[in-house]
């Protein structure tokens, strides 16, 4: 399979893309092949730069919509270490509103870890694996990729602290719960023995699709739509409840390993939108009618 096989691949099993979404990606990117002359996948950013002049023509939209494409490909090779290097800085850079990402409510974080809890409560190591990996998701906003890649050697004894690789190789220290570090102690002494993974399985650790899966099963069995859940969602849920807690901006640009502060302030648009509702519902005025 070629990189843009395995791409698309990666977004109908991971991410549930529907097939016309999945066909839009493709063409995107094989049309993008045909211009840089050559394996998209070994692009330069000199060749990327490139296509700016085909798209010259092109409305904002379909603009938005192919540099999308191109960047979450290369997103996925570096994710996937097929590619070290992230090109895409040389594609041009539409002028449209990026999107809100998808909310959890406080009480639908609820029914999933009340469902988790019951389940690890029998100590099962299947159930207990599912509850870690729910805390390291939402309890600390990790990654898929450094999520299910953690190294046992990343877990310290004495603090309570993670040591994760993101994205371009960046180390970080991500805080772990006491709760969360609880469910990480029961794990530890029921995963399986001689593997160097937290999360290990037969072919080294747990693949990001495994653990699509696995969230998408437990949104089920709590009752929730699994199409509202994946791993991607929790992080944000993760990031939006501690931004409306009050976290300072750039704290959180920590905590999710972000290079660029202008990433993590797409999570300020959803808190104002918040407060706006806020205000709207609960102000003292908003009770009060209007004189005639």
């Amino acid at each position: 399979m070629s990189a843009i096989d395995d791409f698309l691949a990666m977004l109908a099993a991971e991410r549930g893309a529907a097939r016309n979404t999945i066909l839009a990606y493709g063409r995107d990117l094989e049309q993008a092949e045909e211009m840089v002359s050559g394996r998209l996948a070994d692009a330069s950013p000199a060749q990327l730069a490139k296509l700016a002049q085909g798209w010259a023509s092109l409305a904002p939209a379909t603009l938005a919509r192919k540099t999308s494409s191109l960047r979450q490909f290369f997103g996925f090779l570096v994710d996937e270490g097929m590619r070290e290097d992230d090109p895409t800085h040389a594609l041009p850079r539409p002028a449209t509103r990026r999107p809100l990402p998808k909310i959890l409510s406080h009480a639908e974080i609820e029914a999933l870890f009340q469902r988790a809890e019951e389940e690890a409560a029998g100590e099962s190591p299947a159930a207990v694996r599912m509850l870690v990996l729910l805390e390291m998701l939402y309890g600390s906003g990790l990654r898929a990729t450094e999520l299910v890649s953690l190294p046992v050697s990343a877990v310290p004894r004495d603090a309570p602290f993670l040591t994760v690789t993101g994205k371009g190789g960046q180390a970080r220290m991500v805080p772990v719960s006491k709760r969360a570090g609880r469910a990480l102690g029961c794990w530890l002494a029921l995963r399986e023995f001689g593997s160097p993974w937290l999360f290990p399985s037969r072919k080294g650790h747990i693949s990001r699709i495994r653990l699509f899966q696995l969230i998408k099963a437990l949104a089920v069995r709590a009752g929730l739509p699994p199409e509202k859940l994946s791993p991607h969602v929790l992080r944000h849920a993760f990031a939006t409840h501690l931004l409306e807690g009050g976290a300072d901006l750039r704290a959180l640009q920590t905590l999710l390993g972000h290079a660029d502060i202008s990433t993590t302030q797409i999570y300020t648009h959803v808190d104002a939108a918040r407060l706006v509702k806020l205000v709207n519902e609960r102000h003292p005025l908003a009770q009060r009618r209007t004189s005639d």
